[in-house]
């Protein structure tokens, strides 16, 4: 208990002189984890689309040469950022461009790099996780698209892409997860985050664990936080589930579905007494209508009879 209560100490003293700067870090990591895994999406979803583009024999042979081409770059692209730490990937972006040029080229904006890095190693998960989606997608409603005229980009920007986005949703938020905590590592190139300022703070006060403490509180509830909202925005584009589809009329059935009508009304399907006066009404109209065609064909037939009967007495 005293080793608890010293630490509640030292944590509380640690964040009455430092508050500003563990939530300056706490600002800068969620920032940097937002952009880049926006323009990593971005550069996902370009790879993935990239990587789906069917390719038949009857396509010209400068069609296919280019999209092998194009597979073989994505490929080594997602290979190697996806087999390497983000950490080394700072580091060879930052010092690399200097070591090359000979210092004639030299990063002068440290948030640049820090998001390039990000971006791209979130591009990387991403490219398989909207392939994945895409293929994911029954075929049948490529072909059916096709069948109506559709091009190959109308159908994956209207057919495709909408369910594809909404499979890899999950994963979209677990690589914004992972990147609040993996921009720690942009402290290699002086990018001041929250993992940077918990080391300036031990730097200055020599409290490593009750600093830690505050890092680990931080991180965790940045991360639950995001978990929470990536959530709601699951259930919001999955949408409303008060609709069913209606069996006996063809228009609502050809438009998939619709609001329910109110309750206690002689159209809510949910009562069943009311769609039993339904479906009564409905037998009771469709044997009106098979008397009248029966009386109709009745009449048709004395007709003939009749005409038949009158030839006969004139012959």
């Amino acid at each position: 208990m005293d080793k608890l209560s010293q630490l509640a100490l030292d944590v509380s003293g640690l964040w009455d002189k430092y508050a500003s700067m563990y939530l300056s870090g706490m600002g800068k990591t969620l920032l940097l984890a937002v952009i880049g895994t926006v323009i990593g999406c971005l550069i996902g979803f370009l790879c993935g689309i990239l990587q789906t583009i069917p390719c038949t024999q009857r396509d010209p042979i400068w069609k296919k040469v280019l999209l092998k081409v194009i597979r073989a770059i994505v490929r080594i692209y997602v290979e190697v950022f996806r087999g390497t730490p983000m950490i080394l990937q700072a580091v060879f972006i930052f010092f690399g461009l200097p070591y090359f040029t000979g210092n004639a080229l030299q990063w002068t904006n440290i948030w640049v790099v820090s998001i390039l890095v990000v971006s791209i190693n979130t591009g990387a998960y991403m490219s398989e996780s909207v392939r994945g989606g895409i293929i994911s997608v029954d075929p049948g409603q490529t072909e059916g698209a096709k069948a109506i005229g559709m091009t190959h980009v109308q159908t994956m920007l209207h057919v495709i892409l909408p369910q594809a986005i909404r499979n890899i949703i999950p994963q979209i938020g677990n690589n914004f997860i992972i990147n609040i905590k993996d921009t720690s590592v942009m402290f290699i190139i002086g990018f001041t985050e929250f993992f940077a300022t918990h080391k300036g703070v031990v730097g200055a006060t020599y409290k490593y664990f009750p600093s830690a403490a505050i890092e680990m509180v931080g991180y965790l509830t940045m991360t639950l936080v995001a978990s929470f909202l990536l959530r709601k925005l699951e259930k919001k584009m999955d949408g409303s589930n008060s609709y069913d589809l209606v069996q006996v009329d063809a228009l609502t059935m050809t438009a998939g579905n619709y609001n329910h009508p109110g309750r206690g009304t002689p159209f809510d399907e949910r009562n069943p007494e009311a769609v039993k006066s339904v479906l009564r009404e409905e037998l009771r109209r469709q044997a009106e209508r098979d008397e009248a065609v029966r009386q109709g064909q009745l009449a048709e037939t004395r007709r003939q009879n009749a005409a038949g009967d009158h030839e006969r007495r004139e012959e």
